[in-house]
């Protein structure tokens, strides 16, 4: 699958998780040190290696949600979603809540 549409995959579904206000931004300094194969986007960064998939995600969380439990439900939302969608098998998903703001009303 191309890594722009495992991208969208991925967005898509973070947005979706309760505690998520909105996608973050991926770290210049990680953009440079990306290795051949990696492709990033809407705060997404994607790695497909020997058929499995590494996402490091990077977001915006609610003020009030607790960022642990966050984290977990983002890592598996992204896991299931690859699998299901996908068909493809999931090496880890890393979660990095850059930042906590209100909610939008």
């Amino acid at each position: 699958m191309a890594p722009g549409a495992l991208i969208s995959i991925i967005s898509r579904t973070v947005q979706d998780v309760p505690g998520v206000v909105r996608m973050g931004t991926v770290p210049p300094s990680r953009v440079g040190q990306l290795l051949t194969g990696s492709h990033t986007r809407d705060g997404v960064l994607v790695r497909v290696m020997d058929g499995t998939l590494s996402a490091d995600v990077y977001l915006i969380a609610e003020s009030d949600t607790n960022l642990l439990e966050l984290g977990e439900r983002v890592q598996a939302a992204v896991a299931y979603a690859i699998r299901e969608l996908v068909g493809m098998q999931v090496r880890d998903v890393n979660v990095y809540i850059q930042d906590v703001e209100a909610a939008r009303a």
